[in-house]
């Protein structure tokens, strides 16, 4: 039997929970509904369903949610269809670059005064967003900024999407170097924990890939989805028929160091985590990436790389190795650049594909959660 981690139930004594805290749910938005409920929505305000299709097509294609813009939308009709479908969910609070302006990252403030944030970048070849599903985080990682920070709750659908459609609309618009673009990947490595924002999450990435007028098209195969290891929702994202990216973040290979690094490890021990990502790849023909963020004398010794290409040999699977990006006061740091080349070179040896992730943000407070806490 799958167990719902959405259900609230009293938890048990020592028994890690994933409900977050009862609050105002935000504002329906356009990017909440599928095509068919945004048009019962318009005709419930007594206007023709097509309405809903050229609002949506004004959002998703055109990124406006301005309807002094939307010529194709009688005067009379749109400050109402604006108020119903496409209220403000988030306003800015601050902004800061890095990388010769390639690299924005965004505080953003909920409708209720939740903050949460979103990185843009920009490669040769690609624009990512980074994007948040939870305000907080309730998985405790000792390591994590957003971790320590505790969950406050759960993103909309819509709340999420629209990150996506603000960094749509920055590069756009041109002001990122290197001139107008499209958002090609989206990964879902901001704050909070996806998986057990569940329903949203799923909801988000199929506003994303749907074609205009639903929403983005954008292909899954460009979008990542990561968690810590909440088994159940792998096995359930691997049905969806969605090929997105499954990204585990298991930051060690043994249970007595994950179950300190990565609390819900008591809870799903690394064999059964692994099992689901196998699982995942099998159903889906997608290589599953394995996050390991490299901790100095924590988890970066040698003898640590073999057992995790030990585990990952033969697997359709990726390592990415993430040098920490230390918080203020934090008793974790990166490790020295002489033991990550020998992580490196004892998974190569293992026969296991990996890489060194590219560092950015480090100035702008780059881990997740930093600049929200600061605020």
């Amino acid at each position: 039997m799958t167990e719902d981690l959405e259900t609230p139930r009293k938890p048990r004594v020592g028994e890690l929970t994933f409900d977050e805290p009862r609050r105002r749910k935000p504002p329906r938005h356009l990017a909440d509904l599928t095509a068919a409920e945004r048009r019962e929505a318009v005709v419930a305000l007594g206007l023709p369903a097509f309405r809903a299709d050229q609002v949506s097509r004004h959002y998703f294609t055109r990124l406006s949610n301005d309807p002094s813009e939307w010529s194709d939308v009688p005067a009379a009709q749109r400050d109402q269809i604006a108020t119903e479908l496409t209220p403000a969910l988030m306003s800015p609070v601050r902004e800061l670059t890095c990388d010769e302006g390639m690299t924005r990252k965004t505080v953003w403030r909920l409708f209720d005064g939740a903050l949460v944030e979103s990185v843009l970048m920009r490669y040769p070849g690609r624009v990512t967003m980074c994007v948040s599903s939870q305000a907080g985080c309730g998985m405790n990682c000792p390591f994590c900024a957003t971790g320590q920070a505790g969950l406050t709750r759960n993103m909309s659908t819509a709340e999420i999407v629209e990150q996506v459609v603000a960094g749509a609309r920055t590069i756009a618009s041109g002001v990122v170097p290197g001139g107008p673009a499209r958002v090609s990947n989206v990964v879902f490595m901001g704050m909070g924990e996806p998986m057990a924002n569940y329903k949203s999450v799923v909801g988000a990435v199929r506003r994303l890939v749907e074609k205009s007028p639903g929403g983005l098209g954008m292909s899954a195969r460009g979008i990542t989805v990561s968690t810590v290891g909440l088994v159940p929702r792998m096995h359930e994202l691997a049905t969806e028929g969605l090929p997105v990216t499954l990204a585990l973040s298991l930051h060690a290979p043994d249970d007595e160091l994950r179950d300190t690094l990565v609390p819900v490890n008591t809870r799903w021990k690394v064999t059964e985590v692994l099992d689901a990502a196998w699982d995942y790849a099998r159903i889906t023909g997608r290589r599953v990436s394995i996050e390991y963020a490299l901790i100095k004398d924590v988890n970066d010794q040698a003898w640590r790389a073999e057992l995790l290409a030990k585990r990952l040999r033969g697997k359709l699977v990726h390592v990415n190795l993430i040098p920490l990006n230390p918080t203020p006061g934090s008793k974790w740091t990166a490790s020295r650049p002489e033991d990550e080349r020998e992580f490196v070179r004892r998974l190569e040896a293992g026969g296991v594909a990996v890489t060194v992730r590219d560092t950015r943000g480090r100035e702008i407070d780059g881990a997740c959660g930093q600049l929200a806490a600061a605020e």
